[in-house]
């Protein structure tokens, strides 16, 4: 971790240090993931369908080894993995890469999740994107944080955009929602000011920079958006299942990224 952002690991002394490991081991999370990018890869595919690679569960199982080491009686999730002790006080949440899929064809908007949920509500979430040299990250109270691939660090905070015409919409695919989900999401793409496809975790991590101002997705899993909704509210956004709900463990996927309430 650099001085820059240790200088931002603020709070208490558990959940600082908590913060530090996490930005130690989401480098060196990066780090390996890049070892296996646009080259060769093994490709399997698994029972919802979606791609796994040696990358995927080499990277899980190094953050899964690191963390249990240090915090051995904290649970974790992870994508490829499962779950340890999800009843715990402290749980991790982690997904090794997310966007396999963009990772495999050599697309470089994908990312390491690595977040930390207090008594099931989400304390720290970081997201590091590797091929891009970038990283976002927050803890609960502390405000979210950018640093580019020169190092140089700066406070996030999302757009003020209240109007749907004027908004800057973001999905990862438009294939990713059920029949009955489909009208909706074709109204938003009809009522949006711009409407972008692709990006995984890095539209959210635009959404907390102020790049953009809406994503709207469904068939996420707890792994895919924990870690990132630390970011996404110290950032000054909201973020919330298609209801209005605070996004939990048992949430259904359907998750709402927003600059503001409006």
């Amino acid at each position: 971790m650099s001085n820059s952002e240790s200088a931002q690991v603020q709070g208490g002394a558990e959940e600082a240090q908590a913060l530090q490991l996490a930005l130690e081991l989401a480098s060196r999370a990066g780090s390996m993931a890049l070892e296996w990018f646009r080259q060769p890869l093994s490709i399997e595919v698994k029972e919802d369908a979606s791609p796994v690679t040696q990358a995927d569960q080499g990277v899980e199982a190094m953050l899964r080894q690191a963390l249990a080491e240090r915090y051995p009686d904290h649970g974790i999730l992870g994508e490829e993995y499962g779950t340890e002790r999800l009843d715990a006080e402290y749980t991790w949440v982690v997904d090794p890469i997310d966007g396999t899929r963009s990772f495999i064809t050599g697309w470089p908007l994908w990312g390491s999740l690595i977040g930390l949920l207090h008594q099931g509500k989400p304390a720290l979430g970081v997201i590091e994107v590797p091929a891009m040299g970038e990283r976002w990250f927050a803890a609960a109270g502390q405000g979210a944080f950018f640093r580019d691939r020169s190092g140089e660090q700066r406070p996030c905070r999302v757009s003020s955009c209240r109007s749907l015409a004027d908004a800057r919409f973001y999905t990862t695919s438009p294939l990713y929602f059920d029949a009955p989900e489909q009208p909706l999401i074709d109204a938003l793409i009809a009522d949006a000011g711009v409407t972008r496809f692709g990006g995984d975790c890095y539209s959210y991590a635009l959404l907390a920079a102020g790049f953009i101002d809406l994503v709207v997705e469904s068939q996420l899993k707890p792994f895919d958006y924990l870690p990132l909704l630390p970011v996404v509210e110290e950032a000054g956004g909201v973020m919330t299942d298609w209801e209005g709900n605070p996004l939990t463990l048992a949430s259904d996927g359907r998750v709402i990224a927003a600059a503001t309430p409006e």
